[in-house]
């Protein structure tokens, strides 16, 4: 029975006799090198232990499994005995199940659970002992805060859960696991506090994991597409991927879900909208002043990013009268001594420059560095020299490309809209833009996630919600906010 998936064997019941147990276990896994089994005597009883390398602790299985059991076969035993001691009269583990179908049993298996077979018994009983390797849980790396945590999501799914546990200690708090993917059957948490999600959004997010019928999950961005139904339609995305289990935490209190992929350290919030990606956890840890400032910074960095490149080319091509005499001479000058149009000289740079930060991110840390140096300084001033491209136009490039860093989560975004807004601003100058913001406007609109716009609080306008968008609310205010759920 060397079945590629898992739906070969479904309604198979785990057989009485021992051997036959063992064998079809065994077919079912293909014969599996990885695979291994133990058997103990009782007397006249005997039993076997599965496990699969490198998913069940060692040591565990040693202190909790083998050690009791070695004790317990001091003395002749009837199969009968065997189950009772492993399901009534032991604690080998926290996590124990007992059942007898043989696709559960592969699956738990397969999980990093001890399943001991029994003969002349059809139930087996299966420990929680994983002790696979995992990464410990370090420092977040593409969001960094000055004043929140340290931590940060690892690839272990129950661990990232423990995260969130640790800082919600409310018994509202949910999790539903389940496995997606038919061949993987990787494990996916669906996260969210009751009484502040809708039941609706729950089901309904529920309902799409449940329906996936891809083969493997290995990451989160497998299941994105599943669960934004604009995901190819728009350029912005309506969830979110975050690594902080605090950034997390707070959105579990404003009523959101999370999506937790175990292999992925990044934890999906949804549903999302346009100004979460400006909001930091710094900002709660600063004064409201502050914060106003940091985030009129931050929008107007994306400005920057997505529309400087094409700003400056629909002016220099079309609109020069709104630059100084002697400005105006600078740039004419410049212009005039490089071979290309300035549409091209741009469009040339930018590819330059993602080419120059896809290899630093890469690179390994240590040389990484070594590629912004090399592509600032040698390559950039080669190229003013050399009259490729004009030295302002390198000034504006630098300019964008730095405040495209400021928004990582909309990263993605700001590369595809700032070629847009390239051409637009180049072929038609400032109603080439003026088309281009009308079109991004309608595309930002239509983006929307289980009833939620991602134009949201600004259209459809809520008042209250306003306080967020620019600023944030004093905590003295934030304190009178929630009370759906009891402090009990």
């Amino acid at each position: 029975m060397n079945a590629p998936y898992f739906d070969n064997i479904s309604n198979l019941t785990i057989p009485t006799r021992l051997s036959d147990a063992v064998r079809l276990l065994t077919a079912a896994s293909g014969n599996t090198a990885d695979l291994n089994n133990i058997s103990l005597s009782f007397g006249k009883t005997s039993c076997t232990v599965l496990s699969v390398e490198g998913m069940a602790s060692i040591q565990l299985m040693a202190e909790l499994i083998f050690q009791p059991l070695n004790e317990f076969a001091a003395v002749p035993r009837t199969s009968e005995e065997v189950k009772n001691f492993l399901t009534k009269g032991s604690i080998m583990s926290a996590d124990r199940q007992l059942t007898s179908d043989a696709k559960t049993v592969l699956e738990l298996l397969y999980s990093g659970f001890a399943v001991i077979l029994t003969d002349g018994c059809s139930d087996a009983v299966c420990f929680g002992i994983q002790g696979f390797e995992k990464r410990s849980v370090s420092l977040p790396e593409t969001e960094q805060t000055v004043g929140g945590s340290r931590d940060s999501f690892n690839e272990a799914l129950r661990v990232n859960m423990s995260l969130v546990r640790r800082r919600l200690k409310t018994p509202a708090l949910r999790f539903q696991l389940m496995q997606v993917g038919k061949l993987s059957r990787t494990d996916v948490s669906l996260a969210y506090i009751e009484g502040r999600c809708k039941p609706e959004s729950v089901d309904i997010t529920s309902q799409k994991l449940r329906s996936i019928k891809l083969d493997t999950i290995l990451n989160s961005g497998y299941l994105m597409t599943f669960l934004d139904h604009s995901y190819s339609s728009s350029i912005f995305s309506a969830v979110m991927v975050t690594e902080r289990p605090d950034v997390a935490c707070a959105a579990l209190n404003e009523g959101k879900i999370l999506v937790m992929t175990d292999g992925s350290p990044g934890c999906m919030i949804l549903p999302t909208v346009f100004a979460d990606n400006f909001r930091t956890m710094d900002d709660y840890c600063e004064k409201p002043y502050f914060t106003a400032f940091s985030r009129l910074i931050k929008y107007l960095a994306f400005l920057l990013a997505v529309m400087l490149p094409g700003l400056y080319a629909a002016l220099v091509t079309f609109h020069p009268e709104v630059f100084p005499l002697k400005l105006l001479l600078n740039l004419a000058a410049s212009e005039e001594a490089t071979p290309y149009p300035l549409v091209v000289e741009m469009a040339l740079l930018m590819v330059l420059f993602e080419i120059m930060r896809e290899a630093g991110v890469r690179l390994p840390k240590a040389v990484g560095g070594a590629v912004s140096i090399v592509g600032g300084l040698i390559i950039g001033d080669a190229a003013v020299k050399s009259g490729i491209v004009s030295q302002p136009l390198l000034i504006v490039v630098g300019i964008t490309a730095t405040a495209s860093f400021v928004l990582p989560s909309l990263y993605p975004a700001i590369s595809v809209l700032r070629i847009i807004f390239i051409l637009a601003g180049g072929l038609g100058g400032i109603y080439g833009l003026a088309l281009a913001t009308c079109l991004l406007a309608v595309n930002i609109a239509s983006a929307d996630l289980c009833g939620t716009p991602y134009t949201s609080p600004i259209s459809p306008l809520k008042a209250h919600a306003l306080r967020d968008l620019f600023t944030r609310a004093d905590f003295h205010d934030l304190q009178y906010t929630h009370t759906t759920i009891s402090d009990d």
